[in-house]
């Protein structure tokens, strides 16, 4: 059905997280396949962000640096690796991830009783992710139907998501936005940039990933990370999912 379509017939076009299907030009998650690798490197060589490495012989892709490129899936010559097409690829670091079942959802009622308000901070992003993450508050995702909103000042904020790796120039905008927001909050990497932090590492103009600069609880892998990619990862901070 299409959006107009939905409109007329429903009233409504909010989209349930896992309903919308995944576009077929759509990269996802790199991951190993069926077939044996055939140890050319290959793969390893074409990467641009040093994402894909070898150790004791097994071959690993960190989705933090990945920017879902497909090089290396077109490169393969054994037809190795594959696109996965999988999106949900949100982790949590920090006090998060050392709290686990009911110790984790109590510490995060406490805290946000169910709600987030998020303050964006871009530190040099392309607006790729600042894009996706514009979308969350259209209303096929209608992001405030979890309790989760946007505000404008990072002293009424619980999360700072931060878009772009870290440039020089916007350091200290960084450092205060995160001084200025109450205790206790949370930090959010957005995409490949702020969680990988190679994209443009070898510039003199970059300061490297967020969690370089101050400590990072979420981290959304992508190039950009998908709206639904954005919602699982603030749905799993809130132990929501």
């Amino acid at each position: 059905m299409s959006l107009w379509g939905k409109i007329i017939r429903t009233g409504i076009v909010t989209e349930k997280l896992d309903s919308a299907p995944v576009p077929l030009r759509f990269r996802g998650a790199i991951r190993a396949g069926t077939q044996e690798c055939g140890d050319c490197h290959v793969c390893c060589a074409v990467c641009p962000t040093g994402a894909i490495t070898v150790q004791d012989g097994v071959l690993q892709v960190n989705d933090r640096d990945c920017i879902f490129c497909g090089r290396c899936v077109q490169q393969c010559e054994a037809r190795y690796l594959r696109d996965t097409k999988q999106y949900k690829l949100a982790t949590l670091a920090g006090a998060l991830a050392e709290t686990t079942g009911n110790e984790l959802r109590n510490k995060i009622r406490r805290v946000l009783n169910r709600s987030m308000h998020i303050r964006h901070v871009d530190v040099g992003s392309c607006n790729a992710c600042d894009f996706e993450m514009a979308a969350l508050n259209n209303p096929i995702y209608d992001l405030q139907q979890y309790g989760i909103d946007f505000v404008p000042s990072p002293r009424h904020a619980d999360l700072l998501m931060v878009t772009g790796v870290v440039t020089r120039n916007l350091t200290q905008a960084l450092m205060m936005t995160y001084e200025a927001t109450p205790t206790p909050k949370l930090v959010m990497a957005v995409g490949a940039c702020a969680a990988g932090g190679h994209t443009f590492s070898d510039s003199y103009a970059i300061r490297g990933r967020v969690d370089q600069l101050v400590p990072v609880d979420i981290y959304v892998p992508g190039c950009p990370p998908r709206p639904q990619a954005l919602l699982y990862g603030l749905l799993l901070a809130l132990d929501r999912l």
